[in-house]
Formats: C-alpha cells, sequence, structure tokens
C-alpha cells in the first residue's frame, strides 16, 4: 500500500503541522514515510503546501505530483491542485472557504467546514486539525485513537496547554 496525500491552503492555517502529523503517526506505525514541505515568502498570507507519501515499501520519490487525497483548505489552493488528484482520489475541502466544490466526476469529495466549526467551538485556527480528523474518518488510514495518541505524544511540552484544543478538534473533525 502507498497513500499519496498533498496538504495546501495559506501559510498560516497550519498546513505543516498537519502534514507532519500525518508522517509523525505513519512512522508510529513503523511505515515508509516522506514529508515535502513546500513554504518560503508565501508562509504567512501566501499558499503554502506539504505533501506525505505513507507506504509499506521504500519510497522512491517524495515528490507528490498526482495526489491520492488532496485536502484543500482555501481557493487558490484548490484550484491549482483539484485537477492533479488521481481518478478515484479523494478532496477533503474546507468547506468554510471553498465555497465550490470540484467539478469532477471520478473522485470522492469530502467537504466540512473547518474554519467555521474551529470558531464556533472556541478552536480558532484549529481548522486544520478538525481536517486531520475527517481524514481519518473518510479513509481508515489511521485508527482514531492511535492517531490521537500520535499527535498528543508530538506536543512539545512547551505547547501542552493546547493539547485539550488539538483533541477537541481532532473530535470534532471525526464526528461531522
Amino acid at each position: 500500500m502507498m497513500t499519496s496525500i498533498l496538504l495546501a491552503g495559506f501559510g498560516g492555517q497550519g498546513i505543516l503541522f498537519a502534514g507532519k502529523q500525518i508522517a509523525h503517526a505513519a512512522m508510529e506505525q513503523d511505515k515508509f514515510v516522506t514529508w515535502l514541505p513546500s513554504y518560503g515568502p508565501e508562509m504567512r498570507g501566501g499558499t503554502a503546501n506539504c505533501s506525505v507519501i505513507v507506504a509499506d515499501e521504500e519510497i522512491g520519490s517524495p515528490l507528490v505530483a498526482k495526489p491520492d487525497i488532496f485536502i484543500a483548505m482555501n481557493i487558490p489552493s484548490h484550484d491549482k491542485f483539484k485537477n492533479a488528484v488521481v481518478p478515484g482520489g479523494m478532496i477533503i475541502t474546507d468547506s468554510s472557504l471553498i465555497s465550490e466544490p470540484s467539478e469532477r466526476t471520478d473522485i470522492k469529495k469530502i467537504e466540512i467546514p473547518a474554519t467555521r466549526l474551529a470558531d464556533e467551538n472556541g478552536l480558532k485556527g484549529m481548522a486544520n486539525v478538525i481536517i486531520l480528523g475527517k481524514l481519518i474518518k473518510e479513509t481508515g488510514l489511521f485508527d482514531y485513537d492511535f492517531f490521537l495518541d500520535a499527535m498528543i505524544s508530538s506536543i512539545p511540552a512547551s505547547k501542552a496547554k493546547l493539547i485539550d484544543f488539538n483533541k477537541k478538534a481532532l473530535e470534532i473533525g471525526y464526528n461531522n
């Protein structure tokens, strides 16, 4: 099994954090993993993306030109990468920020109002973790409890105050 995932949105939405959490959980399962961020001057406000590959065997290249799963957290990213998803693949969008879902009929389209749910639940800035909850629910890539434990274990002690917020955000995404 090899799953390639592309995550994209505005810098500051936690795209790289979300990708790292997927990669970390996969490593905890002794999978082969790549995590390739793309950021620079666009990091705050422009578009940023990262790709993650999770596999049962060695990975030849970390580049993801044709993702199996695409997570889009803004319109520019959605428009840029929606046609790259392989037929039979999946796009998960933050429908709070992307009002027009992909017109493609050969993929599974999942919408979740992640930004709105984050704001309504006092979790401003945690739409990325809500999306991760939805990813886990829709793909079965990880067991929920396993992923939660892996995510919590990767949060540094200096950010321990965010653990309960991350738990709540993951649960909201998983249950919506």
